[in-house]
């Protein structure tokens, strides 16, 4: 997690054109955050940063498919029911009622496995992993899928088929434009088909997940100095999400995901060997909510190996983080209740305590008390 004030806006920019970029490729955004953020920080940019540059693609999608969108939601709104849509000739419902019945599943997984998400899937080794299977599974999609069907010619049980192949890409890595355009070739849609599903079940999925997160941060963190970079971010991340949808359409009407496939493989593979030679650490995320559990209204004294002191900022640790044996949990962010347990991990920042605490295989970026 980046601190308050530490991002620049060089940084600001980097990351915001690299979530445009990837966040609608079947690259997987969240991997190349992941590493970006690694190798200007050492450490995950966090659910604060990811929460708020999503915005900017969530608001680009809308507007590239706004008159699709309007046409839908009167489509759903003629036949009244998804039960109708089932039967109907009426594209616009059918497609307005696959796409919201599609996001389910995601939605399901997603609530299901939100901590696991948010931390240890976030590894880059299982990043890597999963970059590297899908390729290949995309590679089987465009060997064995027929891909001689439409749009028009999509059928509920597809809708849902590929809406549970969306829930896979809640581990980071898979994709979540990858696995859907890749389901949807298994099931015999044409590429550029198979592409405008998929973006469109991304609108509910993106824009809820994104929303979700935002609430969640704010609630519990707040942006507090960072808030103008991660705007800056999002708008950056936004202009070039817009251009980014217009040019993959138009691509996957007149090529295969070939160019993607290998891509992935490189990219898989440079995440798994900086991970091996320790370049990145393959440490996940703190969990979330995490900025500030140590506040000046919160004097930790319970815990006889350290002693804390103001604020996070201005904590002193008297004794050597190795040889704490105990931590406290915070069941909210600011004034959680904290219950004393027991244990021989634990989580510390050597971002700004690089003097008294040496290990470096765990880049939070304040004490941090799991």
């Amino acid at each position: 997690m980046i601190i308050a004030g530490d991002i620049s806006w060089l940084q600001a920019v980097v990351l915001g054109l690299l979530q445009g970029l990837t966040e609608f490729l079947p690259v997987s955004s969240t991997a190349h955050i992941a590493l970006a953020s690694r190798l200007m920080y050492g450490a995950d940019a966090g659910a604060a940063f990811s929460a708020v540059v999503q915005l900017g693609p969530i608001v680009a999608i809308l507007l590239y498919f706004r008159s699709d969108l309007i046409r839908y939601v009167q489509g759903m709104m003629r036949t009244g029911s998804p039960g109708k849509a089932i039967t109907t000739d009426d594209t616009d419902a059918k497609l307005g009622w696959f796409t919201l019945f599609g996001t389910v599943p995601l939605a399901v997984a997603g609530l299901l496995l939100e901590h696991k998400v948010d931390t240890s899937f976030r590894k880059p080794s299982v990043m890597g992993i999963f970059l590297i299977l899908l390729a290949l599974i995309m590679l089987a999609a465009e060997r064995y899928g027929k891909r001689n069907r439409d749009l028009e010619q999509i059928t509920f049980a597809d809708s849902q088929k590929i809406g549970w192949a969306q829930a896979l890409a809640l581990v980071p890595g898979a994709s979540r434009s990858g696995v859907t355009i890749t389901a949807g070739m298994f099931l015999g849609l044409d590429r550029e088909s198979a592409t405008r599903f998929s973006f469109l079940l991304s609108i509910p999925a993106i824009t809820a997940a994104g929303l979700y997160k935002l609430i969640k941060v704010m609630k519990h963190t707040g942006l507090g100095g960072e808030a103008p970079a991660y705007v800056f971010a999002a708008i950056v991340a936004g202009a070039v999400a817009y251009i980014v949808i217009k040019w993959f359409l138009g691509y996957m009407k007149q090529h295969n995901t070939n160019l993607f496939i290998v891509y992935r493989i490189a990219l898989g593979v440079l995440l798994l060997g900086l991970v091996a030679t320790h370049k990145i650490s393959n440490a996940p995320p703190a969990p979330e909510p995490a900025k500030e559990i140590i506040t000046q209204s919160h004097k930790v004294n319970k815990c006889p190996e350290y002693i804390a002191t103001k604020s996070a900022k201005g904590t002193e640790l008297e004794q050597q983080a190795d040889r704490w044996s105990t931590y406290f949990q915070s069941e909210t962010v600011l004034g959680g209740s904290l219950r004393e347990r027991t244990t021989t991990r634990y989580f510390a920042s050597h971002h700004k305590y690089r003097g008294s605490i040496p290990p470096a295989s765990y880049p939070l970026n304040l004490v941090y008390l799991v």
